[in-house]
């Protein structure tokens, strides 16, 4: 039995997060941006410049309506707020928005765009629309701590975790785009949220806590939390606190049924186990049949696809009693990867099997290939364009000096 003073196991091919400054990052102007905090710092913000108590908390609220709920980038737009005060805000403050580097849309209507923060990495975000439902995949981290196999994220290093700020942003950005400002519940495009972009949520969990708190706050932009879903690999400790301090919807990146498989495709299984990770989940606060726990299932040919893999599924979910969807995912290839798609007539198989247990096991249409927007593909069209963007730069300048 390990002590609790001894070092804990290196798993191959896993990097463990390292810990990160989730402080705003300094503007060159020296201005703070008001986006990611939430009233009591936007007042905290506002003292710290000079502002006396009493009036800095009567501003934090006013801020805070016209930042969340409003949109409203220009303090000179700010109408109850004094004409004679917008210069000594727009001064000090700025409420900013993701810088973009490049927008792209599918043939399908999805949205991807690539966002670059302001010590120059870059991330991104993806907007999917469907007849009831708008969905924004919201990353939490640049790069990725996983090393998931199959997944082309995974094979990205880990930068830095994002801020509260940079998480609320990307909201803030979609709603941007889609006309949404006011903030209201009726006709939205934008209805879902899901953290299942670049990085693993638990892994930022102060930042994306904070965030998501910004995001389901009733009078800002008041997304409720049961449409907001959290998508984590399996870190175990930090799923009971995530539902106690967040108790937004969890999706659970499960893709295997045996040890020796999920030691392969997902390394973090090698630290937190299957049992113990469905054990968790059973413990999940507010974790019922109205609000069921999603597990993703991708789907990868003669690797985790068998009728017998299906069997273990239902079987492993009905002995941890767990009140469960499924999410069979066809695998999004990429450049490089060692699995490929299991065959439409195999899904189709161990969806039934699923289903007949008892369990959802929906197909999930993949959308965004086209611009690689799919489940497992952030950033890599953005990477290879960067890169043959830098080879045709250098090319013209040496056809320049001749």
């Amino acid at each position: 039995m390990q002590t609790a003073s001894a070092a804990p196991m290196p798993i191959p091919g896993h990097i463990d997060p390292v810990p990160v400054a989730r402080a705003p990052f300094a503007r060159p102007d020296g201005r703070v941006d008001l986006v990611g905090l939430d009233k009591g710092a936007i007042r905290v913000a506002l003292e710290a410049a000079g502002m006396e108590p009493k009036q800095a908390k009567l501003r934090a609220k006013q801020l805070w309506h016209w930042i969340y709920n409003r949109g409203v980038t220009d303090f000179t737009l700010m109408t109850d707020i004094a004409k004679a005060q917008h210069p000594w805000l727009a001064e000090r403050f700025v409420v900013g928005r993701p810088d973009v580097k490049e927008a792209q849309v599918s043939e399908d209507g999805t949205r991807k765009w690539l966002l670059t923060s302001p010590d120059g990495q870059d991330y991104e975000m993806v907007f999917i629309p469907d007849a009831d439902r708008g969905t924004l995949c919201v990353s939490s981290q640049v790069g990725c701590t996983l090393n998931c196999r199959f997944c082309h994220t995974g094979t990205m290093r880990l930068v830095r975790n994002l801020t509260a700020g940079e998480i609320v942003g990307q909201v803030m950005l979609a709603r941007d785009a889609l006309g949404e400002w006011p903030s209201s519940p009726d006709g939205r495009l934008l209805t879902n949220i899901v953290m299942m972009g670049m990085g693993e949520p638990l892994y930022n969990f102060d930042a994306v806590r904070d965030g998501l708190k910004i995001v389901m706050d009733g009078d800002g932009l008041a997304l409720s939390k049961r449409r907001i879903t959290l998508s984590t690999s399996g870190v175990v400790p930090m799923m009971a606190r995530a539902g106690e301090e967040i108790g937004v919807n969890l999706a659970v990146s499960l893709h295997a049924v045996t040890k020796d498989v999920r030691d392969e495709i997902v390394p973090l299984n090698r630290k937190y186990g299957i049992e113990e990770l469905l054990q968790a989940c059973a413990d999940y606060p507010g974790a019922n049949n109205a609000r069921r726990i999603t597990f993703e299932y991708v789907m990868l040919k003669d690797k985790n696809d068998s009728d017998a893999d299906a069997r273990e599924l239902v079987r492993l979910l009905r002995q941890f009693k767990l009140p469960a969807k499924v999410n069979l995912i066809p695998f999004n290839p990429w450049p490089g990867a060692e699995y490929e798609c299991s065959t439409p007539e195999r899904i189709r198989s161990f969806s039934n099997i699923v289903f007949e247990g008892g369990i959802s096991a929906p197909v999930r249409t993949p959308r965004g290939r086209d611009i690689d927007a799919a489940c497992g593909q952030l950033k890599t069209a953005a990477e290879k364009k960067s890169r043959a963007e830098l080879d045709r730069l250098a090319a013209e300048k040496q056809a320049a000096l001749g």
